[in-house]
């Protein structure tokens, strides 16, 4: 019997969870990656999981299997082509995508590194961090020439939101 591959399924917009849910109900092995980001509304800051690529999914299954997901699973557009066959995924490549987002979660803020406030009057402007307390940071903030205090949940690293 010929083992199964990872294969990369393209969804609608901001599909990938429910798509997952319906892979999964069907009793397929699926792989979503998904990372925590903040997500400002004009009056709140929540941490949410966002998927790592927009409109992407992995499946483990046989090759055959993939064709009938296409109308059997609301939400896929489309099985992801490489030289005219449907991509694979090798499994290390999973693997270290799993890795990559560990070792991302673990990692904490640090003084002397760069945030966006995401929400309250300094909206948008970015500064850095001097102290870290349990649930503020300080941060100065350059053209202002000043320090203030805000909510550790109401910031992001600069990098992350690239």
């Amino acid at each position: 019997m010929i083992e199964p591959n990872w294969y990369a399924l393209y969804t609608f917009p901001r599909a990938e969870k429910k798509v997952k849910d319906r892979l999964d109900a069907m009793g397929k092995e699926t792989y979503l990656p998904l990372h925590r980001s903040p997500r400002a509304w004009s009056d709140r800051v929540k941490i949410i999981d966002k998927p790592l690529f927009s409109s992407y999914i992995f499946v483990h299954c046989q090759e055959w299997e993939l064709h009938p997901l296409l109308w059997e699973v609301y939400g896929v557009l489309r099985i992801v082509y490489y030289c005219g066959k449907p991509a694979v995924i090798r499994p290390q490549e999973i693997d270290a995508i799993r890795q990559f987002l560990e070792q991302a979660a673990e990692r904490p803020l640090c003084e002397g590194e760069e945030v966006e406030i995401l929400a309250g009057s300094f909206k948008y402007i970015s500064g850095k961090i001097q102290r870290i307390k349990k649930k503020y940071l300080v941060l100065y903030i350059e053209p202002l020439g000043s320090m203030v205090s805000v909510d550790l949940t109401k910031v992001a690293r600069l990098d992350r939101l690239k």
